[in-house]
């Protein structure tokens, strides 16, 4: 089997000496190609360029964020939509190199990046895998969390902190999202949130769109914000008109804790529509899987099942 492995080289737990041990481990049942991305949206201009070629699984070692971009670059391969059979389609394969690794974690692969290739190559020579869905918002595509506003301003500033050589660290976000909540309470921007089948949801303050539950974890302890959302089920919303703290802390409280079910007065909650849309009157900052991409007024977040093959 072809199979191209793409490393984040700057993810925050890949080093050198790792990388090679995997690569080696994977060359030895795999024809592998290796590549080190040096830019944004390298890994996702890489894999269409190999699934075009004829590579059958990508591996994906680094952080969310590399995951991300080989995820939309598989789908670039396939022009955009989701595959007719995705059985049949390259499949996709990670190996956690980074500090969250949601994704990862939302499929059961070990934390441990020698554990995590080991079980890989035992689900391939068992051939086994699985279908996950994906959200979708204008071109680009998620697997676990989306947002505009709060969500995506901390992305943002966690961003720009990463560029000054800060480390992306779950307390670093944890703080950061404090800071930004304190700047918002006061005056947060107004949305309008639409589903199906219902009337307009105005005035909305907080507005997550997940596709897995949990989208995130502190430290090791997982946030469920939807905890009936999963990757069979279509995407889940969160979402407060109000961010005062008599809302805010009781539903902190409720999303950290493990068997977490929140529900508040001001907070409302789907785990499984097939698309959520949200306008705003002034243009927000918009986040996928913990990637800033500017900022809308205006997005459709769109489920679509069984999108993409994983080895697991």
């Amino acid at each position: 089997m072809r199979a191209l492995l793409v490393v984040n080289p700057q993810a925050t737990s890949t080093t050198p000496a790792g990388r090679d041990v995997l690569a080696h481990a994977l060359a030895s049942e795999l024809k592998l190609e290796v590549l080190l991305t040096g830019y944004r949206g390298h890994a996702a201009e890489a894999t269409a360029q190999a699934v075009g070629s004829g590579v059958e699984l990508v591996v994906a070692l680094g952080g969310d964020g590399t995951v991300n971009e080989v995820v939309n670059g598989l789908m670039v391969a396939n022009r955009g939509a989701a595959p007719a059979d995705p059985w049949a389609a390259p499949a996709l394969a990670v190996v956690p190199g980074g500090s969250a690794n949601v994704f990862a974690r939302a499929l059961g692969m070990p934390r441990d990046p020698v554990e995590a290739t080991a079980a890989i190559l035992a689900a391939l020579e068992a051939r086994r895998s699985r279908l996950v869905g994906l959200g979708r918002a204008d071109d680009r595509w998620f697997t676990f969390n989306a947002g505009l506003g709060w969500d995506a301003d901390v992305v943002a500033e966690v961003e720009r902190a990463r560029a000054q050589g800060r480390e992306a660290s779950p307390w670093r976000y944890a703080g950061t999202a404090l800071r930004q909540y304190l700047r918002q309470r006061r005056n947060p921007p107004a949305m309008t949130v639409e589903l199906p089948g219902s009337e307009p949801i105005t005035d909305v303050r907080l507005a997550f769109v997940s596709n897995t539950d949990p989208w995130t974890y502190l430290s090791g302890r997982a946030v469920r914000t939807n905890p009936g959302a999963s990757f069979s089920t279509g995407l889940g919303l969160f979402a407060l008109r109000d961010l005062g703290l008599p809302t805010i802390a009781p539903v902190l409280r409720q999303i950290l804790q493990a068997d977490g079910d929140p529900r508040a007065r001001h907070l409302i909650r789907h785990d499984a529509v097939p698309y959520v849309r949200v306008r705003t009157e002034e243009p927000l900052a918009l986040q996928l899987d913990g990637d800033h991409l500017g900022q809308r007024s205006e997005v459709e977040f769109i489920s679509v099942p069984e999108a993409l093959r994983v080895v697991v």
